[in-house]
């Protein structure tokens, strides 16, 4: 035992007790997943990693120039806990000028990701006895952090039939005089579905009349292939006691190791945010926060290329998994995941998403992530945030150890 003197006994204490809400959460099946595959690259192994949702990007010149000139400046105090006022004023005019919102920065809270943000969102309005009604399939952390919360997640089922396309009826007969929020997506991790404008003034509408929140996770919004963009942001003139927006900086200027996300809303929640915030992290990183506000300011062009090359991925990877037996793709609406259909692959000893996420990664060296962690699993998942070439290489050596 470190620190012990020679010859010590160790003395024994009674078993550590862990809270009961520590005790019901879950690792992230995407960072379990992630895990395994340094595990195997450290044995020497060359995995294809199709698994985390990270952008092959690198962060924008800008962004890093201008975290780099901070440092350098000596600009590395905290902030103000809600982030920098100029990085909040611009997030803020951004969405004033692509959707006509009414926010300034007073209405805003740069958080450390935008899981941060969800997270803090989740212990301001959610207790014991509410019910969050969300798509599903949907993103690891949203039943997690409501059940931390103490509230119920009422998942809505979306379907493979229309790629996952996240409708408004369904949502709203979930609802019950239990239900304390409703928590968007758009574009979906890991489908891909999307919502359109009309069906996100239903719910929002319908929202504000019994008082709920809607709560729309946008960090996908730039990552629409084929259909019209939509934002909650769009409605919060009309109905601002009802919208929050969460956006992030990592997926759309491939910065996911900056930690930077934030979020939008009512004043009534953007204050019990940043008291929540004040005591769990204080401010996101200052200089991190002046890379990002470059990034909103200057890496415009830069964004349009990643996307554009998102759009050819998206082909690829769809046509590909569709050309293996008993694979079944939509191409993604949005976002930059394919969740693929592969119940009829499943044989003795890869019978669930589990099993055949695990034979992948150990017969064909490739990282996939099983359905089962977004609530189905009929299914996995695919990240193509990766190069052409890599994304080639995966879909051979699955069809291969498939074959």
């Amino acid at each position: 035992m470190p620190g012990a003197m020679p010859g010590a006994a160790m003395i024994r204490s009674a078993p550590v007790k862990l809270s009961a809400r520590a005790a019901a959460i879950g690792e992230s099946a995407t960072l379990r997943v992630t895990r395994r595959c340094a595990e195997l690259k450290g044995q020497g192994v060359q995995v294809i990693d199709l698994g985390a949702g990270e952008p092959d990007f690198s962060s924008p010149g800008v962004a890093v120039e201008a975290a780099r000139q901070a440092l350098a400046d000596g600009f590395t105090r905290y902030t103000p806990g809600s982030g920098l006022p100029e990085l909040r004023s611009a997030i803020a005019d951004s969405y004033r000028e692509r959707w006509g919102s009414p926010w300034t920065a007073a209405d805003s809270v740069v958080t450390v990701g935008g899981k941060a943000a969800l997270f803090e969102l989740a212990l301001a309005l959610f207790e014991a006895g509410d019910e969050v009604v969300l798509p599903s399939p949907c993103w690891v952390s949203f039943p997690e952090q409501i059940l931390f919360a103490g509230a119920r997640p009422v998942t809505v089922p979306t379907s493979v039939e229309d790629g996952f396309r996240i409708h408004a009826g369904p949502l709203l007969e979930a609802v019950t005089s239990r239900t304390r929020a409703i928590l968007l997506n758009s574009p979906c991790n890991p489908t891909g579905g999307v919502i359109s404008p009309a069906d996100l003034r239903q719910v929002v509408a319908f929202a504000a009349e019994r008082g709920l929140i809607v709560i729309s996770d946008e960090t996908y919004e730039r990552f629409v292939y084929d259909e019209p963009p939509a934002s909650a942001a769009a409605l919060a003139a009309e109905f601002p006691d009802t919208v929050v927006v969460v956006g992030s900086f990592s997926k759309t200027y491939a910065m996911t190791g900056w930690r930077i996300g934030y979020l939008l809303g009512p004043p009534p929640i953007v204050h019990a945010v940043e008291n929540i915030q004040s005591h769990a992290t204080s401010n996101a990183t200052s200089f991190a926060m002046v890379g990002a506000l470059a990034a909103l300011r200057h890496a415009e062009p830069e964004v349009e290329l990643m996307i554009a090359e998102y759009r050819a991925r998206r082909e690829i990877v769809a046509s590909g998994l569709n050309a293996i037996p008993g694979f079944r793709c939509r191409p993604p609406h949005g976002a930059f995941y394919a969740f693929p259909q592969v119940s009829a692959c499943f044989r003795p000893g890869r019978s669930s998403s589990v099993e055949m996420a695990t034979y992948l990664l150990e017969e064909a060296s490739v990282a996939v992530v099983p359905g089962t962690a977004f609530g189905a699993d009929d299914h996995i998942r695919l990240s193509f945030a990766c190069s052409r070439a890599t994304l080639t290489e995966g879909l051979a050596r699955i069809a291969a150890a498939l074959a």
